[in-house]
């Protein structure tokens, strides 16, 4: 990592120095400040999170609960109608009388009734204060069996995280190819510029001699307004490609995060021939499909799928677990009834088992079942369709190949064409209206041959990363 950081800075340096930049350096500057690069590394980072949490699941719980309540009445356990007034013998009367207050020399009075001090005590004593209740506790849960809810959401946590880690991976690729159009765009409208101004300078060379032949009086005027109208078109192409070299730099740095404001000068640019060369393409399908990052995706995808076919199957199936817990309250009664904070615990199982939901819970997983097997056609169909990509961009690659060799014909048959043109004009044996022909099938033979070369680059990289080579 170390030497990576290093290699990045020296290569920012490098890009400063206004240094050239190669179309590695373009790649790694792009994966580096791409945003949405950053999201897709941040997406895996949450896919993280959350295989982390699934496997919490595992695990016991601990939980702390606490409350408290304010009553505005106190608890009786004995209604006042139902207290029996206690009675003892009078010899004086020769009757049962109620207990007698020495003070009063009367029965005592409980709401309007006469009751004795002993029942009355018994009232008090089931009367509890009971208007402010506090309590607490702390609770541990183990699940033991959850009917594999937690096993396959395990499962699913882990393909998630394997499948943002592939985005991230064809993003890359994404950006990768971006950033290879980018790059050779610059170098074919650098080679494009070229081209323009040796244009220009034939057609200016093709008007100075006729200028010349129309002073001498063996050429026409219109015959000069015909040259002066290329030498105009010329100046015009050349400020098109210039304008168009400009804008397609500040692509590329916007591409790599650069600023726009400083011009990337490319390694490529300045060469007169990239030096394309034919690589016979063996293609295995097989190994196309373990490398294709989409594939792979679409593939875990499916096998989450079957595991959320497996969670809604789990909600049919009895689930148990392991419960304890340590509490407190005030008031407890414990030990009598108490305004203090009495202690205790408990320890023991719950098991939850289905047994009618009108068919709720069978038709989620039935529902879950087919949408599993909607992501198994999917993953057949893109597999015939990955197919039928490689195929055509193979395809397309040897036919780019094969225009690049036709327009090297062209271009040296358009180069001698040219020179015959040019000597028969100067032996007086050509018109200008020849050489001008002869210029324009020049430059039309040279153009093609830069865009054919340039086509050839793209369509291996397309190819690369349709059968997953492309490596970064």
């Amino acid at each position: 990592m170390k030497k990576i950081s290093f290699l990045l800075i020296a290569l920012l340096f490098a890009c400063s120095a206004g240094a050239e930049v190669s179309l590695d350096s373009c790649r790694h500057m792009a994966l580096r400040n791409n945003k949405q690069m950053e999201i897709e590394q941040l997406k895996i980072e949450r896919a993280g999170y959350q295989r982390n949490q699934a496997q919490a699941a595992y695990k016991p719980s601990i939980d702390f609960v606490g409350t408290y309540l304010h009553m505005g009445r106190e608890v009786s356990l004995i209604d006042i109608d139902n207290i029996t007034p206690t009675q003892f013998f009078n010899p004086a009367t020769g009757n049962y009388d109620f207990v007698i207050d020495a003070a009063s020399g009367i029965g005592i009075s409980v709401d309007g009734k006469y009751v004795s001090a002993a029942t009355q005590k018994v009232k008090d004593a089931l009367t509890f204060d009971t208007r402010n209740i506090f309590a607490a506790g702390i609770l541990v849960t183990q699940p033991i069996y959850m009917g594999g809810k937690i096993k396959a959401l395990n499962q699913i946590t882990k393909y998630a995280e394997e499948i943002a880690q592939r985005l991230h991976d064809r993003k890359a690729e994404d950006v990768i190819c971006d950033v290879d159009q980018a790059y050779w765009l610059v170098v074919s409208l650098k080679a494009k510029e070229r081209l323009a101004e040796s244009y220009l300078e034939l057609v200016t060379n093709l008007d100075d001699d006729v200028k010349k032949m129309l002073k001498q009086g063996v050429t026409t005027q219109s015959t000069l307004l015909s040259v002066d109208v290329k030498v105009n078109e010329a100046n015009i192409a050349l400020t098109k490609v210039k304008n168009g070299l400009v804008l397609s730099r500040m692509a590329l740095a916007q591409l790599c995060g650069e600023p726009l404001d400083e011009p990337m000068i490319l390694v490529d640019e300045n060469r007169s021939d990239l030096d394309v060369e034919m690589h016979p393409k063996v293609i295995d399908m097989s190994q196309v499909y373990d490398r294709r990052n989409d594939y792979n995706a679409l593939e875990l995808g499916v096998k989450v799928y079957d595991e959320k076919a497996k969670v809604a199957r789990s909600e049919m199936l009895p689930t148990i677990a392991a419960v304890g817990s340590v509490f407190t309250s005030n008031p407890h009664v414990y030990n009598g009834f108490k305004n203090e904070f009495g202690f205790n615990y408990a320890i023991g199982a719950v098991v939850k088992i289905p047994l009618w939901h009108w068919g709720g819970l069978s038709n989620k997983y039935k529902e879950a079942l087919v949408d599993a097997k909607i992501k198994h056609l999917e993953m057949d169909q893109a597999k015939e369709m990955i197919e039928l990509q490689v195929t055509q961009a193979n395809f397309k690659y040897q036919e780019a190949f094969k225009t690049y060799e036709m327009t090297k014909a062209n271009l040296i048959k358009a180069d001698e064409n040219l020179r015959v043109a040019q000597l028969g004009f100067r032996e007086g044996m050509a018109t200008s209206d020849d050489v001008l022909a002869a210029q324009t099938a020049w430059l039309m033979a040279h153009s093609e041959k830069i865009d054919a070369e340039i086509e050839v680059m793209m369509c291996n990289v397309y190819l690369a990363k349709v059968t997953g080579n492309l490596n970064y």
